[in-house]
Order: structure tokens, then sequence, then C-alpha cells
């Protein structure tokens, strides 16, 4: 309905409710004018009705939408079902070109509006997020691992030379595998254990750029957020490193983005060195369906460079679910889920730490981990072998969801390379320990009925053991009974 439409209504309707409707609509038109002026996102969230009036104004605007279109092309946004389209709000023509994710396509003009718009709200909630100095970001619809290959993937054409990859060790195997995908050798630098922590051995990263020279390196990889009692790479020293010796460095940021600590340790690494991308999931710190990916970096001219390796037009999927969610939470919606996963994690440790304590465990001290948390669970092996593993099993089948049981000795062959210790980030850990994770979306809620059935598991099985050691304890002749009843 446009002004012309509107008084035309006037004389079918009263026009005081007329004008009254005309005034609702521009109360809609206000916001998303707003957001075409200043490419952020909105600080309150909008209304569901703003969210789709938007998404259907974008919609008419990509030719398979238009009234009487004629297209003859092999691809013209057909689609067979009903629900398909309406899932996607008929925006069906994706993101990009065949020679760029981030261009312009002639005949989707609302889709690509789309994925401009979106790109612009992700760099401002980067930039609220602690990343004050990025500059440039774009979304891929790829999860994690596969965007980091693409980051190493455009590295190879800056240095055409380069084999190896250095890589400080994090027991997650897509990371591993983006760079062997890549046609790269990762060369896994082992952690050091400092109290409870396993930390950057920063010299053995040097000792290793030395060995293989620079010329041979493609790139440093590291990690921000990960499983404790790993905790997230000294990236300032990292950074200051790659640039004395002229090397790239990408960083692994998948769930960071929801820590301040995470997002400042990047903001500092790319102040005092180099840093030339950061890769992040858009599940894990925006919850919404798996699949896509953000790549931001502080050299406009590299992420541009990323995006165009991307080959062919992409999924707008990702970025359709992204702008939904942050337009309707909004900045404000936005930092109160960051402050509650902050609370939360809090709770988590204090709870956790009193669960310890009551069966003879205790809450691993790893404090530069903003994130996840481990606790020992050395008396329950001492109980019985399969104690641990066992545990594992135990709250999977009771919905507990998440929570890691490491083991010690586990071994593990990927793409080739066998890790020792595989899960614990080392190839001897000092204890087997439990897992969990204070992330994005979750409540108080979540951490009580955890710590209560992890209570109820851990009781079992010290049940079960304390059996089995009466069963195979042997029977004394009734000679002795007697004496001992004496």
């Amino acid at each position: 309905m446009n002004i012309e439409n509107f008084t035309i209504s006037e004389r079918i309707v009263s026009p005081s409710y007329i004008r009254q409707g005309s005034q609702a609509r521009r109360s809609h038109e206000h916001l998303i004018r707003q957001l075409l002026e200043q490419g952020k996102c909105p600080e309150q969230g909008w209304s569901e009705s703003t969210v789709e009036l938007f998404l259907n104004e974008l919609a008419v605007m990509d030719s398979n939408n238009f009234l009487g279109n004629c297209g003859v092309g092999e691809r013209e946004g057909r689609v067979a079902s009903s629900l398909v389209a309406k899932r996607h709000y008929r925006l069906i023509h994706g993101i990009g070109r065949s020679g760029d994710i981030a261009a312009v396509q002639p005949k989707a003009a609302g889709s690509s509006l789309l994925n401009k718009l979106t790109n612009s709200i992700v760099l401002d909630i980067l930039k609220i997020s602690g990343l004050q100095s990025v500059v440039s970001c774009f979304v891929v619809p790829m999860a994690t691992g596969m965007t980091l290959t693409l980051c190493f993937l455009t590295l190879r054409h800056r240095r055409p030379k380069a084999r190896y990859i250095i890589w400080p060790r994090i027991d997650q195997k897509s990371c591993f595998k983006s760079m062997i995908t890549a046609g790269f050798k990762p060369v896994v630098v082992e952690n050091i254990l400092e109290g409870d922590e396993l930390r950057t051995d920063l010299k053995a990263v040097e000792r290793k750029i030395e060995e293989l020279g620079t010329d041979n390196v493609l790139c440093v990889h590291s990690t921000t957020s990960c499983f404790a009692p790993r905790v997230p790479d000294r990236l300032e020293e990292l950074a200051t490193m790659c640039a004395e010796y002229n090397i790239p460095h990408i960083v692994n940021n998948a769930y960071g983005v929801q820590s301040s600590k995470c997002m400042h340790l990047i903001q500092q690494g790319a102040r005092v060195g180099r840093i030339d991308a950061v890769v992040q999931s858009l599940d894990k710190n925006f919850m919404v369906p798996v699949g896509g990916a953000i790549v931001a970096g502080f050299d406009e001219s590299f992420i541009q460079e990323i995006s165009r390796m991307y080959p062919g037009r992409a999924s707008a999927s990702p970025s359709q679910d992204l702008i939904i969610t942050l337009l309707s939470l909004g900045t404000s919606g936005y930092k109160k889920l960051i402050s509650e996963r902050k609370e939360m994690y809090s709770y988590l440790a204090q709870e956790l730490s009193k669960l310890a304590e009551v069966h003879g465990e205790r809450l691993l001290h790893t404090p530069h981990n903003p994130i996840s948390l481990a606790m020992s669970l050395d008396c329950l092996q001492a109980h019985r072998d399969n104690a641990v593993t066992q545990l594992g099993s135990m709250l999977f089948t009771r919905q507990v969801s998440g929570a890691r049981v490491v083991s010690l000795g586990n071994e593990q062959a990927v793409s080739g390379h066998m890790f020792r210790g595989f899960m614990s980030h080392s190839d001897v850990y000092p204890c087997p320990y439990l897992n969990a994770a204070s992330a994005m979306g979750i409540t108080k809620e979540d951490v009580t009925l955890f710590i209560k059935r992890l209570d109820k598991c851990l009781k079992s099985l010290r049940k079960c053991a304390d059996v089995a050691i009466i069963c195979e304890t042997p029977l004394l002749p009734a000679s002795q009974e007697d004496s001992g009843e004496e």
C-alpha cells in the first residue's frame, strides 16, 4: 500500500480509520528506512510483523516473483513445493554470482539487498562484541571447518611455495581436516601444561617456523573457543610472532563471539601484531540452524579476496536466518543473551565445584577459558576401570547433551595422523575429566537439571562399584567368621 492507494481507500472506508492504518504502516516503514540508511542492527528488536513485511518487500524485487515474468534460463527461481517457497519467503535465487559470493545478481535485487544488509549488520554486531577495529566481513553458507578451508585456499595464491600450516593442538576433527582438505600438511604443536590448563607452547611454534622456513609456512592456525582444560591460544604473542616473520595468521573463533574475553584477545592480537582472518560459527554464536559461518578481518582487500574464492552462487538460508534473528533481537536483546551466558558460567562453575567436592573430585582450575569447564574424574576411575566411559553413556541416555567425558589413553587416527590422548588436547593429561559449557542460550534450569542428573549418575556408578567390590571379596572360613564376631 502506497500513499495513492491509501487515498483511494478513503473512498471505501472512513478516512479517519484509513489514516490510522496508514500511520501504523509508516511506523513499520520507518524502521526499515533506518536499517537501509544506517546498515546497523537496531537497538530494539523488531516485531515479527515488521520482519515479515521487510522480507516480503525484498521478495517482490526478485524476478521469480515478478507478475508476468517469462523465464527461459536454466536458473529462474522455480520451486515445486509451495511449502518450500514459504519457508524461504520466496527468496529463491540465493546470493552472489558465479565469480563472487558478494556480487549483486541483476535478476535478484531483493536477495542481493538482503545479503548486503546481513553482512553490514553482522559487522556492527562484531564491533559491539569487542572487535572494534574489524573492517570487513561476510556470511558464507558453510560451517566452520569448510570456511577455514576456504581461507587456506585463498592464502595458497599468495604463498604458492607454502606446504605447512602450524597448528597448536586442539582436539576437534573439523579443525584438523580443514587443513588436510585444503591440501596442506598440518604441523601439530603440542600444548604445555600450566597448572590444570593446556596453553600455547610459543617457543615450539617459533622453532617450527625456523625449522620449516617462512616461505614454506602458509600460516599459523590458532584457536580461541575450546573445551577446557585447553584454553584460548596466546593470540597476542602469536600475532606478534606472525608479524615478525611475515607469516599469515588465521584464527578459529568458532564460538568466541559470545565471549568478550575471546573477542578482546583477537582485538589485541590485531592491534599488536598480525591477524589476517577470523572465522566464527553462526549456530553457536547466534542461535540459528547449523550451516553458516562468518569470515571477518582487518584488511578489507583480503576478506574480499576470500569471498571471490568461493565458487558459484550460494544458499541465502544462513544469511536469511541470521538477519531475521538479529532484527528480532536487536542489539539490546543480543547483549542480554551475552550477559546471561556469562552469569550462567559463574553459576555452572559454582554448582559443578560443589558437586565435585561431594564426590571426591575437583573443578579443574582453568581461568583462561571463559566458556568451558572441566571436573576431574580421578575418584570415579579409581573405583572401576570403565566407569568414566560408562558415565558418558549414562548422561546421554538421561538426555544430557553436550557434556563430554574424556578418559585417559585414547588414540585416534584423523586423516592419517595419530593423536595420543585424543579429546584431551594432550598426549598425556594427568587425569580423566568431564566437560560442560556455558554457551549462548543456556538457562539456569539447564544447569540445575544437569547437576541433578550428573549427581544421580555418579551415585549410581559408585553404588555399582561398591557392590562389585563386595562380590569380588572371598568369603572367610566359618571358624574365622566366628572368631571375628568374638
